[in-house]
């Protein structure tokens, strides 16, 4: 039995693709390079643009990988640079950029880039668009060559000819030229058996040809599609000269017939790739931009509103990776057809059929097409105004919302659209195509499923959000992040048993609430660097608090699901607290029981490896997931935490007692720490401790600080026990004793 490379496909391609794959980071290249040899590519690297020309100098790769940003000759300009060498023109260029915006593709298509790739780890992704840039290439280079072999054979054969004179009646054509029209030697063909081989459309377009012609004693060039006596549709090219006697006057033409349906196909099968999606068969980015293009023109010329509607289904992504790409291109096409529905579509449109159809012309641009991946496109040529571009999509949220089969399953997949108008919402396509992804996203960060037409404040908005993205990459360079604590208290001993580590981004002064940075550092993946340093820097501070007050608990690090992608974890963690001298149990790490339970199969061997080494592992938000009691008994977990949602209602409902009290006796049964977080009253605390829970933090106790603050907080509050909640839980568990001992409990009658 064959081994065969990971996601490997049975094509004509080569058996090892050459590849170039040019990155100025040595990581991102050593991991792409090791990726796509797996996957059956032949790899060549380059660190730099400059080094890549080099190369390229002297050896022609199947496809180029480029970098986006790089220093010096960056992967823009080496993609134009490579674009003018000799033999280049049509190699296939893959852009990688590290952001999915529309200024960094438009730059990479500008600057020659056949298609562009946002940077991710998955891999067999990346590869499968190599190979579908490189059947793409190898289709258009065929076509070109059959292309060009026509054209040469045309112009060598001449195929046949024919000459045609004022005063004997229909043209003479030769053998070869009859052959052409499916004829034998012997047979004769005058103008009605010709004439009748075309449509009632084309005879009179080619007589009104004809009459032009002869009127002017020009040359006759022209195309006529016929159907032959044996029903073959063929086109024919058709080009004479006039001929003249001695005094001037026009006497007859001679010239040839050529067969070129071949060609004719060919061209038409390279301008459908050059401006049609090979997946679905709607209009490409390249089309629908023309198509734009001309709308807006007469949108100008006759004071109408043009309305664009960019679409973007939500969850594809999750039915694309837990189905298959078979799965998802399925999918695709089905929306297609759907979207298709929605507006009045028209797949063949040129210049010249525009012009044709006259001043309503322009309606015939409508069409959806697709940008890629899963965004598609609705252009409106003609809107009377907003509410017509809403009934559109109302129309495609509408059908859209319906269940789609794809793989044998039934699957729900919604859409995303946002809404731009012209003139009002801008004046060219790159505007409206801006907006209305501004607007797309507006839906998107609304909770999706629903359109949004564009508001200005939208792009306010967006421009802030990408500006706090720039300098949350900054932030760690500039030694803007800092980590507040919040103590652990065991409030039956009044002392510090631990501390949480909480990040902050200090920004010109000011502290950025978390809730404005972390879900868009998750997003982005910056949260992979921030947590890295919150390890460091908490057993930095560990290391602090030691020296100062002898501090020998732990601090507890919020930990992200991505952070187990690094196959160096425990290495990561062992080396920050050995640098600082400081236990292992220092630092305690908290997962979320919900990403706990994402990634159960690749997160478990990191934490018993971490487990082995003394780094204590907290489930946090403990009861708002969906464990199984299976794996918590074999995970290598030291405590679970009540999530603040159900101390919040503690002594006020039943419910949040019982909840309390089965996570405790969980624990306990699994010998279990258990701490409580979000205390911020008496009740709550005395409740909790006597459900059984003695450690907890919250606002009660003590708000996150910085950590100079902590130690006078120890002084000022716990050592001389100053704090109003020191010694009520002692109070409480004695009230409760002597309740009992006199039968004033309220759950025990008194005896009569």
């Amino acid at each position: 039995m064959n081994s065969r490379p990971i996601g490997a496909a049975d094509d004509d391609l080569p058996e090892q693709p050459k590849v170039l794959l040019v990155d100025d980071d040595e990581v991102n290249l050593l991991l792409t390079s090791i990726a796509l040899r797996e996957r059956g590519f032949a790899i060549t690297e380059a660190s730099s643009g400059e080094q890549a020309i080099t190369i390229l100098a002297q050896w022609l790769p199947d496809v180029v990988v480029l970098d986006a940003l790089m220093p010096g000759l960056d992967g823009f300009e080496t993609c134009r640079e490579l674009r003018v060498l000799p033999g280049f023109e049509s190699l296939p260029v893959l852009m990688l950029t590290g952001l999915d915006d529309d200024a960094s593709i438009t730059r990479a298509y500008e600057a020659g880039a056949t298609d562009f790739f946002v940077k991710s780890t998955q891999w067999s992704l990346l590869a499968g668009r190599l190979r579908y840039l490189l059947r793409a290439s190898r289709t258009r280079v065929e076509l070109e060559r059959s292309k060009s072999r026509l054209a040469r054979a045309q112009d060598l054969a001449r195929m046949g000819s024919f000459d045609w004179r004022r005063d004997h009646g229909g043209p003479v054509f030769s053998v070869e030229g009859l052959r052409v029209f499916g004829l034998g030697p012997n047979d004769n063909l005058a103008f009605r058996p010709l004439l009748r081989m075309l449509s009632d459309d084309d005879r009179r377009g080619l007589m009104q040809v004809l009459h032009e012609v002869m009127k002017h004693s020009t040359v006759l060039a022209t195309d006529i599609p016929a159907t032959l006596h044996d029903g073959r549709q063929r086109i024919v090219h058709v080009e004479a000269e006039p001929e003249f006697n001695e005094h001037g006057n026009l006497i007859g033409y001679s010239g040839i017939v050529q067969d070129v349906t071949d060609r004719r196909l060919a061209e038409d099968k390279i301008r459908h790739l050059a401006n049609f999606d090979v997946l679905t068969g709607l209009p490409n980015r390249r089309q629908l931009i023309w198509r734009a293009e001309r709308a807006l023109e007469h949108g100008r010329r006759l004071n109408h509103q043009v309305a664009l509607l960019l679409i973007d289904l939500d969850r594809f992504k999750i039915i694309n990776d837990t189905l298959g790409h078979g799965a998802g291109d399925e999918l695709l096409m089905e929306v297609a057809r759907r979207l298709r529905s929605c507006v009045r579509h028209s797949d063949q449109v040129t210049e010249s059929s525009i012009e044709s159809l006259g001043s309503r012309s322009h309606r015939s641009l409508e069409a959806v097409g697709r940008l890629g991946g899963d965004e598609f496109v609705a252009l409106l040529p003609e809107v009377a105004d907003e509410r017509d571009a809403e009934r559109v999509a109302s129309r495609i949220l509408d059908l859209m919302r319906e269940p789609i089969f794809v793989g044998g399953q039934e699957c729900f997949v919604t859409a995303s659209v946002g809404i731009a108008l012209y003139p009002r919402d801008g004046l060219s396509v790159a505007d409206l195509m801006r907006n209305s992804d501004v607007a797309m996203y507006s839906v998107k960060s609304a909770g999706r499923n629903s359109a949004s037409l564009y508001r200005p404040a939208l792009a306010g908005q967006g421009r802030e959000k990408l500006e706090l993205e720039s300098a949350l990459h900054k932030a760690i360079e500039r030694d803007e992040l800092v980590l507040h604590y919040q103590p652990k208290v065991d409030v039956r001993g009044a002392k510090m048993v631990g501390a949480e580590a909480l990040m902050r981004w200090r920004r010109n002064g000011v502290l950025v609430p978390p809730g404005d940075f972390i879900p868009m550092a998750e997003e982005t993946g910056l949260i992979v660097p921030l947590s890295e340093w919150a390890i460091r820097e908490a057993a930095r501070q560990a290391r602090v608090w030691q020296d100062s007050f002898g501090f020998a608990d732990s601090i507890a690090v919020n930990l992200p699901n991505r952070m187990f992608e690094r196959t160096d974890l425990v290495e990561y963690i062992h080396n920050a607290v050995t640098t600082y001298g400081v236990p292992h149990h220092a630092i305690e790490l908290e997962i979320t029981e919900t990403g706990l339970m994402k990634d159960l199969q690749n997160v478990i061997p990191s934490l018993h490896r971490l487990n082995e080494i003394g780094v204590e592992i907290s489930i946090d938000d403990f009861g708002t997931g969906y464990s199984s009691l299976a794996y918590l008994t074999t995970l290598p977990i030291s405590e679970l935490k009540i999530d603040r949602s159900f101390v919040r209602d503690l002594g006020m409902t039943p419910q949040s007692s019982a909840v309390v009290t089965a996570i405790i006796a969980l624990a306990r049964s699994l010998g279990l720490r258990v701490i409580a977080e979000g205390v911020e009253n008496l009740r709550q605390m005395e409740v909790l401790h006597r459900l059984g829970c003695g450690v907890m933090q919250g606002f009660l106790f003590s708000r996150p600080q910085p950590p100079e603050d902590i130690e006078t907080w120890l002084q000022q509050t716990i050592l001389p026990r100053k704090a109003p909640w020191i010694g009520k839980a002692g109070d409480a568990e004695i009230a409760e004793v002597l309740r009992f001992a006199e039968g004033r409990d309220p759950r025990i009658k008194p005896a009569v």
